[in-house]
């Protein structure tokens, strides 16, 4: 799966992009998304939005950037186990049901498309907890700090002149 991930990520940091964290710090794993753009806000070149619980908010910020994908990071039910991270296509958004948002992403991702033409998905970390005033879960953190780590590593590949891609030194780089 890292694998499948790598490649994906790797493609989409080809172009302009805009990372867009959803959710909430103050209901445990639901943070997930912003705490992974502070984590990676300034280390790689993309547009990182922090839009907390309220994306509809920076709709604006987004469209603005002019990205060629709009990946948003969020806690979902992706029904795996806590921890476990997905790549969805829009159209995969609708199934998941419950949100701790006050409106659906499938409903803002729909809006972005046609305002953007950009490409849009969701990376989604499975949450073990959501309780207001919980921490996050040590699962959900061992996540963060594997995709934090990923997203940093596909930022800085870059295809070379001959086909090959182009991996600069990743010291201490996390095996997955």
């Amino acid at each position: 799966m890292v694998d499948h991930l790598t490649r994906y990520l790797t493609r989409i940091f080809q172009g302009k992009v805009a990372i867009v964290g959803v959710g909430n710090m103050l209901r445990g794993d639901d943070g997930f998304g912003p705490a992974l753009i502070e984590r990676i806000q300034g280390t790689v070149q993309a547009t990182c939005i922090d839009a907390g619980p309220a994306p509809e908010n920076y709709l604006g910020v987004i469209v603005r950037a002019k990205p060629d994908t709009i990946l948003f990071i969020d806690a979902a039910n992706i029904d795996m186990q806590p921890g476990a991270y997905a790549i969805l296509k829009k159209e995969d958004i609708a199934g998941l049901g419950l949100t701790t948002h006050d409106i659906p992403l499938g409903m803002l991702m729909d809006y972005l498309e046609k305002e953007s033409r950009a490409q849009i998905c969701m990376l989604a970390v499975q949450p073990a907890q959501v309780a207001f005033g919980s921490a996050m879960s040590g699962c959900v953190v061992k996540a963060l700090d594997q995709l934090s780590a990923l997203i940093g590593c596909a930022a800085k590949i870059r295809p070379s002149t001959d086909g090959f891609n182009v991996i600069p030194d990743l010291i201490g780089n996390t095996s997955f």
